[in-house]
């Protein structure tokens, strides 16, 4: 897709969250006629999204912010089921409570947001529950079912994966694909929305929902895929050594959130404030050029704007404040031990240096217990070495527990 003239389509390009659009040029005129809706649907697993979720919902608030219609969609229905998608097992199985408490908590994350109401351009929540909860079984097959080609779900790389690893593939989730694409055709029915978004791995679902609205209703239907992103050392975006970076703060709060994206890797940095902020394109190309030292400086300015936009610009600042206290040397000197060491040293090393542990192997058995954390990241490796790429501000704090910590600066 090239040249898109709407702003949506173009701001989506510009900022990368677009990776495929099934009918570009038609969805382009769509968007020049006026208000469109689209969803993106979010099944109900966890009481809260995670940083995997964070492109998704930021095309969902640029839709907003260019005129046109969010919706949310919740998987109260398609929960009970279980999206099989690149998954080796199938999901264990929520009861109702559990569902109505993981959809609470996850609306958290959406009112910071969106802006919900009733307005053309104001976002909606819908559960698809609504509909799928009353489906009469031999109805929907006859009337879904038989747009569905047995030959071709089969091809599907989700349900190809767990086939070839020969792994057990439960009726029940191979229905998924079916739910899906029928909760795009209920949408447009009750609600207009002629657009479903998603990640990447939902290619084939959401092609098959724009078919089946075509199939069933003769309706004009778009699909629009966000890339699956990675960071530039190929890990899985928002995992970490601790876990996943949920987005509601009693989870992870915004201190630590702040930290996350502080710790983002030099080569991510500008694609991140592209897509995790809504810094001007000139602002973000400028900082993502920033190298050395320098980065530093764009790396806490991603930091408070992603912060910002989940915990609010006062949490933010407060973080950044906290961090700045921390790392840098005028308060931090006062509050913090420091050590000097020529860099890289391991981190075992630097911590017998600190006289934080008494022997290397007392330092080797806390890493694997989770105690160590450099820069406020959880260390996995009891060799990983402090180089001089660690230094924020021009230390490295190193961590034993919550309460004892060392700045690192190289000498």
């Amino acid at each position: 897709m090239t040249g898109p003239d709407s702003d949506f389509l173009r701001q989506a390009q510009e900022r990368g969250y677009i990776h495929q659009v099934t009918d570009p040029a038609a969805l382009e005129a769509r968007l020049r006629e006026g208000v469109v809706s689209g969803y993106i649907g979010f099944d109900c697993t966890a009481d809260s999204l995670h940083v995997g979720h964070l492109v998704s919902i930021m095309l969902l608030r640029l839709m907003q912010r260019c005129g046109h219609r969010p919706v949310v969609l919740m998987g109260g229905g398609t929960t009970k089921v279980g999206d099989p998608s690149f998954r080796d097992e199938a999901r264990p199985l929520l009861d109702d409570a559990a569902i109505e408490r993981n959809k609470a908590g996850i609306r958290k994350v959406f009112d910071r947001f969106l802006r919900f109401g009733g307005g053309a351009d104001e976002a909606i929540m819908l559960d698809n529950a609504e509909w799928l909860d009353e489906l009469r079984y031999i109805p929907f097959l006859r009337d879904v079912g038989r747009h569905f080609s047995v030959n071709r779900m089969l091809t599907m790389d989700s349900v190809r994966l767990r086939l070839d690893r020969e792994q057990n593939l439960s009726f029940l989730e191979f229905n998924y694909m079916l739910l899906q694409s029928y909760d795009f055709a209920e949408l447009r029915r009750r609600h207009g929305v002629t657009v479903q978004m998603g990640g990447s791995d939902q290619w084939g679902n959401i092609v098959m929902g724009v078919e089946l609205c075509r199939r069933m209703d003769g309706a004009e239907a778009f699909g629009v895929t966000t890339p699956l992103l990675t960071t530039a050392s190929g890990a899985k975006m928002g995992k970490t050594a601790a876990g996943a970076v949920w987005l509601n703060a009693e989870r992870v709060s915004p201190y630590d959130y702040w930290q996350f994206w502080r710790n983002t890797e030099d080569a991510d940095v500008g694609r991140f404030l592209a897509l995790f902020t809504e810094l001007p394109m000139e602002e973000v190309r400028r900082l993502g050029a920033l190298a050395g030292a320098e980065v530093n400086e764009a790396k806490k300015v991603l930091a408070t704007e992603a912060c910002a936009l989940l915990h609010g610009r006062e949490a933010a600042e407060a973080a950044a404040e906290t961090a700045r206290r921390a790392f840098e040397q005028g308060e931090a000197a006062e509050t913090l031990p420091s050590v000097t060491a020529s860099l890289p040293k391991s981190i075992v090393d630097l911590l017998v240096v600190a006289e934080m542990i008494k022997s290397k192997g007392e330092g080797r058995r806390l890493v694997a217990q989770s105690g160590i954390r450099l820069n406020d990241v959880v260390v996995e490796d009891p060799m990983q070495e402090v180089t001089l790429e660690d230094l924020r501000d021009g230390a490295a704090k190193l961590s034993l527990g919550r309460k004892r910590h060392v700045l690192v600066r190289p000498g």
